[in-house]
């Protein structure tokens, strides 16, 4: 045997052996066989990346205040797909994108369910088997690119990788319809995990609307106490230069699930990028966003709103990496917490030497309804270049008494003034979303929710 053969040999029996976090093994031992070969490298690369990590806890700062015991403790099947109607599906599809919409059932793509037909041509929205043969290779070689500064549950979503959602629009198309893609979890009374996985390139001068939006079909779904199932789901986003990408992102988790999410963005050169991202769902949930602008003159608008109550938590990490000259950073997050919730939020904007003029605003606003609630942001600028103008804040507040009395001044009884106040405070998020039957239906999410 050459000497490069057993050097290899042994590399691999030290993989084997390493000590596996079985807190992450439970995950690997769910692992499926896989029919497309081009997915290979990326479950290889993610399953070495997981064997070598460990699972993380409090000790570790990013999770400092996000406990992950839930998720730790719990036992999960992998899920199983099944088949759903129209009927059952409808209260999440936007008449929008009747024929523009992907839908994946328990992280399975269902094809009955999905539709296409309403797009320009050359825009390819289907799943990974459905892509032509000769194009599978080059869309596999964007997937597991963005890796830098991703949590170990990104990782184990290459690990699990069997199919996803791909959006690809060609060089200076236009799609004026917006695209949705539908992920809905059937929760079944024991507990599973399943891996849901997009992928979005824009290339060169195209535009395009996107709607990532997570929900649950269950009876009582906003239970805390049941429906306990696990998403662990990844987003990977190519802007190339002078594109343009407005995506909304929607988690409305049943109230017993786990959601962590990971979603990836690389922009290149006089590309324009802008995120809206509503939490409602899930008893623990947590969203990291990893933005890096590849060129000079690239924006970058995030937009963010946090609803929790009873005993959720919800942790949002945000990390923007400018790396050229006259790059904009637009962020604002608001959180909205009652009863015993918690939300974390921790934004990073990094502006090194070689990013000058930069003009970079991130803002933290954080409602507290309950004397129980709990809020932790971390509002973060890390500056090295001396030609820029950044700011950044958190506020956290309650309820003004002279707001309220001016209200019911005005003939409002206290609850409607409240719940107005509160509408207000998250119109602000709401008001940019641009397509109406969603607006209105997260509108209404809000208003739904009782204030004692």
């Amino acid at each position: 045997m050459a000497s490069g053969t057993v050097t290899a040999a042994i590399a691999l029996e030290s993989l084997k052996t390493t000590d596996l976090d079985p807190n992450l093994a439970k995950f690997l031992d769910l692992l499926e066989p896989i029919e497309a070969v081009e997915l290979q490298t990326v479950r290889n690369r993610g399953e070495a990346q997981v064997r070598a990590a460990k699972f993380p806890t409090r000790r570790d700062e990013d999770w400092r205040v996000t406990d992950l015991s839930l998720l730790k403790n719990t036992t999960f099947q992998q899920a199983k797909a099944v088949t759903l109607n129209e009927t059952e599906t409808e209260i999440f599809a936007l008449p929008e994108t009747a024929t523009s919409r992907l839908v994946f059932v328990n992280g399975h793509y269902a094809s009955e369910q999905s539709c296409a037909s309403g797009l320009p041509d050359g825009v390819f929205v289907g799943n990974f088997a459905t892509l032509a043969a000769e194009k599978k290779e080059a869309i596999a070689q964007y997937l597991g690119q963005q890796r830098d500064n991703l949590d170990v549950f990104a990782a184990l979503n290459d690990a699990a990788l069997q199919d996803l959602a791909i959006v690809s629009v060609p060089k200076n198309t236009v799609v004026e319809q917006p695209i949705q893609l539908l992920f809905v979890g059937c929760v079944t009374e024991e507990a599973t995990a399943m891996q849901s996985r997009c992928l979005v390139i824009a290339e060169t001068g195209s535009q395009v609307n996107l709607v990532e939006y997570y929900g649950a079909i269950a009876q009582g779904s906003t239970d805390p106490d049941t429906h306990c199932y696990f998403n662990n789901a990844l987003t990977e986003v190519w802007v190339q230069a002078n594109a343009r990408v407005n995506h909304i992102r929607v988690q409305r988790e049943a109230g017993g699930a786990i959601h962590i999410g990971n979603t990836a963005i690389a922009q290149a050169q006089d590309s324009h990028y802008q995120l809206t991202e509503v939490n409602f769902g899930a008893k623990l949930s947590r969203h990291s966003v990893n933005l890096v602008q590849n060129g000079p003159q690239t924006e970058t608008v995030l937009k963010g709103l946090t609803m929790v109550g009873a005993e959720q938590l919800s942790d949002t990490h945000t990390a923007v990496y400018l790396q050229h000259p006259h790059g904009i950073v637009d962020q604002l997050h608001k959180c909205i917490i009652d009863g015993a919730a918690r939300s974390v939020f921790n934004g990073k904007v990094n502006v090194p030497q070689k990013a000058q003029m930069t003009n970079a605003a991130q803002l933290n606003r954080n409602l507290l309804l309950s004397p129980k609630a709990k809020v932790d942001t971390k509002p973060e600028l890390q500056i090295t270049a001396d030609n820029v103008k950044c700011a950044h804040g958190a506020t956290v507040s309650q309820l003004e008494a002279e707001e309220i009395f001016y209200l019911r001044s005005r003939g409002l009884n206290e609850y409607d003034a409240r719940h107005l106040l509160i509408d207000a405070f998250a119109a602000e998020i709401l008001d940019t979303v641009a397509i109406a039957h969603l607006r209105d239906a997260l509108t209404g999410c809000v208003a739904c929710r009782t204030v004692d």
